[in-house]
């Protein structure tokens, strides 16, 4: 293992691991007690305890405390569980209902790693006077000529950079990823090696807080009667259809949209955009979807100030699943938003999302999509 910290020896080194009781992060406190570091375990109680015991196949989850803490029984380190369920809540779940409440697509996990993570347990990490925090992520940080970087994962599949653009340069200074140079099917293979209790552990799925991946529920209980029903009309106005809930929709969704009486040889229609103030869900023809360019708000710049306007080389990922697409960036003076033109049109963006920046490997930062979107004329 690479050393973490080059000025100290690992038995000097203290390391807080952020364990999630998954296999990746108890692999990662395993190496680092292995190779001879000072580790403190801490695992994120981010949501009712009790309630999330039983729910299997997401993170967080009130078996995943007995998971991490059973695992740094096994290898001999202390292990804390810190109540941030009220930090995560204010941060991540009250965020994420308002959003889908206002026709966008939020994703809780990038303000997690942002909020309650980066953040908050970041400073714990400090106050506990560790010398870096290591994470389970699958992403790399490379010391540049300038200081660390950001690169995609060697495993592309992998590869959460798209869920980590938010990190800041100075928190990227104390974080480190050991995962980020090896295969999943390396890691599985350490923590049955280790004999690890959670070596056949399936990854999480879920968002940790939305059971059975039922974002309209989770909504629903927090915004009592703010769901409200309302039309499906087409490109003109012309109501072909009612819903439920404009959160139960999200841009470019073609399927379930509860449209009927239409010819089996119709053009497909797609969610084109979501209009809250009216309760009203527009639908059309796919081209109707296609965009130029999206503009960005709450970007996080890892590169050089001189390197605010990139106009080759640069690619973009709107969704976390997709390959990057070339893109120029252009940086606002203010430093917080940005302008993102593409080379070929883009379907189905939508705001709530993020927009990550790369530089072949490298992660240069993101931003939030805004409401600001210029269509293919």
């Amino acid at each position: 293992m690479e050393k973490l910290v080059t000025h100290k020896k690992p038995a000097d080194t203290k390391v807080v691991v952020a364990m999630s009781g998954g296999v990746d992060s108890s692999v990662t406190a395993a190496l680092l007690v292995e190779a001879g570091y000072d580790v403190v375990g801490i695992t994120l109680q981010l949501y009712d305890h009790g309630a999330a015991v039983t729910k299997k196949g997401a993170c967080c989850a009130g078996q995943d405390i007995y998971d991490a803490r059973n695992v740094a029984d096994q290898l001999g380190f202390p292990h804390y569980v810190l109540d941030y369920e009220s930090r995560f809540r204010d941060s991540v779940i009250e965020e994420f209902a308002d959003s889908y409440l206002a026709g966008e697509t939020p994703v809780p996990c990038i303000r997690c790693n942002q909020t309650v993570k980066f953040r908050d347990l970041l400073l714990t990490a400090k106050d506990l006077n560790a010398d870096a925090l290591a994470t389970g992520h699958y992403i790399k940080r490379i010391e540049g000529e300038t200081g660390p970087e950001l690169h995609r994962a060697e495993d592309a599949s992998r590869d959460q950079s798209y869920f980590l653009f938010a990190t800041t340069t100075e928190q990227l200074e104390f974080l480190r990823f050991p995962l980020g140079s090896l295969p999943k099917s390396d890691t599985r293979a350490h923590a049955i090696r280790f004999d690890l209790p959670v070596a056949e552990k399936p990854d999480s799925q879920d968002i940790c807080f939305v059971p059975n991946g039922s974002y309209a529920n989770i909504v629903e209980k927090l915004r009592p009667g703010a769901i409200e029903a309302g039309d499906i009309v087409d490109l003109e106005g012309n109501v072909i259809g009612h819903h439920e809930g404009i959160i139960r929709f999200t841009i470019g969704q073609r399927r379930g949209l509860g449209i009927g009486g239409r010819d089996e040889n119709s053009e497909p229609l797609y969610v084109i955009r979501l209009e809250p103030s009216l309760k009203r869900v527009v639908v059309g023809p796919r081209e109707a979807l296609a965009v130029n360019a999206i503009s960005l708000k709450e970007v996080n710049w890892l590169g050089e100030e001189s390197e605010a306007s990139l106009n080759s080389g640069i690619s973009v990922k709107y969704r976390s699943m997709m390959e990057p697409v070339p893109a120029i960036i252009c940086l606002e003076a203010a430093g917080n938003a940005a302008q993102v033109s593409f080379d070929k049109p883009q379907y189905g963006i939508s705001s709530g999302q993020a927009c990550v920046f790369y530089k072949g490997e490298r992660v240069m930062g993101g931003g939030w999509i805004g409401g600001n979107q210029r269509f293919v004329d």
